[in-house]
C-alpha cells in the first residue's frame, strides 16, 4: 500500500483506514456509477467524499505502478497544486493506492465535503434558474481565470464545478480532477474547453460574448470557434455511440 496524507490530517491515518476497509457499508450519496464510487462519509467532526476508482485493466494496473502516477494520485497532487495557484477545489485530504501481484488495484482519493447551491447542470437543465445569465458570465470568467493561469482542466463538464452563492456574487470549486494539463494555451485550445458543457446556442452565446470581451477578442470569432467545438464533440460523441451500438449488436 502507498499513501499520502495532507499535513493536517497526518495523525488520522488509522481512522482514514478503518472508511476505507468498511467502504462498501457507506450509502453513496452520489448513486453507483459504472467506473467510481462517490461516497459523503461523516468521520468525527469532519465530513469527507471518499472516491473508489475503478480497478484498471491489467496494462494500467503496470502502468499506474510503474509509469505514470494512478488517478487518485494525480487528483490529490492536482487539488493540492491548484490550491496554490488560488483556484478553489474541495480540501485534499489524502489518497491510498493498493496493490496486487501485476500493479495497482484499488486507490482511493479523499477530500473535505463541500456543499453547494448547483451546478453548471442546473443552468442548463432550469434555464429559468434565478440570475442564469449572472451565473454563466461568472463561470465563464472563472473559466478564463483557469487559462489565464495555464490550467486545462479536460473534464470540464456540467457537474465537475461546484457553485456556491455568496454575498458577493458566486464562488466556483473544481471537482474531479485527475485529467488536468499545465502549460501556456493557444486561443483552440481554450475555446475547446468549452466543447462539453452545453447544447444550447444560447448559452454558448452568452458564454462567447463573455470570453471575448475578458480577452479583448471579436466575439463574431470566438462564437464562431465555440459554436465549431461543440459540434466537433457531439459528431465525435454520435460516432462513438454509433461504434458502440454497433459492436454490441455482433454480440
Amino acid at each position: 500500500m502507498k499513501f499520502k496524507l495532507h499535513e493536517k490530517y497526518t495523525g488520522l491515518k488509522d481512522e482514514l483506514l478503518t472508511v476505507l476497509n468498511n467502504f462498501e457499508k457507506y450509502e453513496s450519496q452520489f448513486g453507483t456509477g459504472k467506473r467510481n464510487k462517490v461516497k459523503v462519509i461523516p468521520m468525527g467532526n469532519e465530513t469527507l467524499v471518499v472516491k473508489s476508482f475503478k480497478i484498471p485493466n491489467i496494462i494500467n494496473q503496470v502502468a499506474y505502478k510503474f509509469i505514470r502516477p494512478s488517478k487518485a494520485k494525480r487528483s490529490f497532487e492536482y487539488a493540492t497544486k491548484l490550491k496554490k495557484l488560488g483556484v478553489n477545489t474541495p480540501n485534499p485530504v489524502a489518497y491510498f493506492e493498493y496493490y496486487g501481484l501485476f500493479g495497482i488495484k484499488q486507490s482511493y482519493y479523499i477530500s473535505e465535503y463541500l456543499p453547494c447551491d448547483l451546478t453548471y447542470r442546473e443552468l442548463i437543465n432550469q434555464p429559468d434558474y434565478p440570475e442564469h445569465e449572472r451565473i454563466l458570465r461568472a463561470f465563464t470568467k472563472f473559466t478564463n481565470s483557469l487559462h489565464s493561469k495555464g490550467i486545462l482542466f479536460l473534464d470540464h463538464s456540467p457537474g465537475n464545478t461546484l457553485i456556491r452563492k455568496n454575498e458577493d456574487g458566486y464562488t466556483f470549486y473544481l471537482v474531479d480532477l485527475n485529467r488536468m494539463i499545465f502549460k501556456e494555451l493557444t486561443l483552440d485550445e481554450r475555446i475547446k474547453n468549452f466543447s462539453r458543457l452545453t447544447p444550447k446556442r444560447e448559452m454558448i452565446q452568452v458564454m462567447s460574448e463573455e470570453y471575448a470581451h475578458l480577452n479583448q477578442l471579436e466575439y463574431a470569432v470566438v462564437h464562431k470557434k465555440m459554436l465549431a467545438a461543440r459540434e466537433h464533440f457531439e459528431e465525435k460523441f454520435m460516432r462513438k455511440k454509433r461504434l458502440k451500438k454497433k459492436f454490441l449488436g455482433r454480440k
